[in-house]
């Protein structure tokens, strides 16, 4: 680190969890960030500002001007632009020093294998189940911890994956992809503004602590926030012995 860099990230340095060792690992990291939506835009928010080296940004979507009451990351003049096209300006006004790359479609396939091979930890700040299968599947068949975030309503959702380990669950343990998941979108039944910043800023946190390797992550547990009666419970997550995506890592 520079002087800039030092006098930067000072308060970060500040802390004995963190200090000097911790802060270069960060600007040294890549993330990737699937979706900047509500979830994603304080996610990579928090990343950037924070010093991660490196963000992919992932999203094939445009702003719009309903998105604006909660994904902080776009602004009104960036309405109709894609939003990590959008996301890429905030961030790197945020943060010159951080590296923003965007891709500007939906990842599947060889792209999203691809993408989650640069990445030292995935955010899944998606809005969809077929979104949240690949990146658990493609993020367990490379042995990257992946962090994963929901929010509908007043209501939201918190995980960690860490698939640089040998036990525990993954997503497909949580959510089995042979149900008929019901898509529960926005348009349809909204969703409070403060709520996908609470989520989505957890997720920059827990980020940063698989990083670094500081603190306990949420891994093996799911928290569940309810925003309108401001109660937050953590539960266990117990891992599907014949999981198809990740038993075969625990045998």
């Amino acid at each position: 680190m520079d002087d800039a860099q030092l006098l930067r990230y000072s308060r970060h340095i500040l802390l004995d969890a963190v200090g000097v060792e911790a802060q270069q690992v960060w600007l040294e990291s890549t993330a990737l960030v699937v979706g900047l939506g509500g979830l994603g835009s304080p996610a990579s928010m928090y990343l950037a500002s924070a010093g991660v080296g490196r963000l992919l940004l992932a999203d094939g979507d445009t702003v719009d001007t309903t998105n604006l009451q909660r994904q902080v990351v776009h602004r009104d003049a960036a309405v109709g632009l894609n939003k990590a096209e959008s996301a890429a300006q905030t961030l790197s006004a945020l943060n010159p020093d951080t590296a923003i790359e965007c891709l500007g479609q939906r990842l599947d396939g060889d792209m999203l294998t691809a993408a989650v091979a640069r990445a030292d930890v995935v955010l899944d700040c998606s809005d969809n189940f077929a979104t949240r299968y690949a990146l658990n599947a493609a993020c367990a068949a490379a042995g990257k911890p992946l962090v994963s975030g929901a929010g509908i309503g007043f209501s939201g959702q918190l995980a960690v994956f860490d698939f640089r380990r040998n036990d525990g669950p993954c997503y497909r343990c949580l959510f089995a992809d042979t149900l008929e998941a019901e898509e529960t979108r926005c348009a349809v039944m909204g969703v409070f503004a403060p709520l996908v910043g609470v989520v989505g800023t957890l997720q920059a946190c827990e980020a940063l602590k698989l990083l670094a390797d500081i603190g306990t992550s949420m891994h093996g547990r799911l928290m569940l926030v309810d925003a309108l009666g401001m109660e937050i419970r953590t539960l266990g997550l117990p891992a599907e012995a014949d999981c198809p995506v990740c038993a075969t890592r625990r045998a």
